[in-house]
């Protein structure tokens, strides 16, 4: 079994990042393999609304999402995270829950069955706004999102800085913790 932790962050080596490393190793430690995908640098724009998807089953916009996509239909669980930008998710990662969702409807609801959630960090606010955005996706597409021991947030401006988040970092840790062993019961 494999988890994917999607990072929505434009910055490499940030605060997002360092979280979905975080909720990762907890993951591993359950004896699942794990993967971060970097959204940063990469060319995945927003939907048209063209609808070429419906009647393909392939996204009419040539850019990088098509290699992320295989690894989320590939994945069993997957998490998708993100800096708060004006209350928000990033728009990176938006453009990429936006096609892919899209794209899911038009090749069999690969997503649906499987397990994920989000991780949103923060300097101060935005977060519950974020983490509901994100999460309706996974539930618009069928999947389970575990719970953790409080919602997957962690407080952190300036790079590292979320490390000094304990409660965040315990909570990201519990969600990867709670994601594998939902991913391993329904395997059985």
């Amino acid at each position: 079994m494999k988890v994917i932790a999607i990072c929505g962050s434009p910055r490499k080596n940030g605060n997002t990042e360092i979280l979905c490393q975080h909720a990762l190793k907890s993951v591993a430690e359950e004896g699942l393999e794990t993967e971060l995908i970097q959204l940063s640098g990469l060319d995945i724009r927003s939907c048209r609304a063209c609808m070429a998807c419906l009647t393909t089953g392939v996204c009419a916009i040539k850019d990088d999402l098509p290699p992320v996509f295989t690894k989320m239909k590939e994945a069993d669980g997957i998490i998708l995270a993100s800096p708060v930008y004006y209350g928000s998710c990033t728009s990176l990662l938006k453009a990429l829950m936006e096609r892919a969702g899209w794209l899911s409807r038009s090749n069999k609801e690969p997503f649906k069955g499987k397990a994920g959630g989000s991780l949103v960090v923060a300097r101060r606010a935005g977060h519950n706004f974020t983490i509901a955005e994100i999460n309706f996706w996974f539930q618009i597409l069928g999947m389970t999102v575990p719970g953790s021991s409080y919602w997957n947030i962690a407080f952190g401006r300036e790079p590292g800085e979320v490390l000094k988040d304990e409660e965040g970092l315990r909570t990201a840790w519990n969600f990867g913790k709670n994601l594998a062993g939902l991913l391993k019961k329904s395997s059985s």
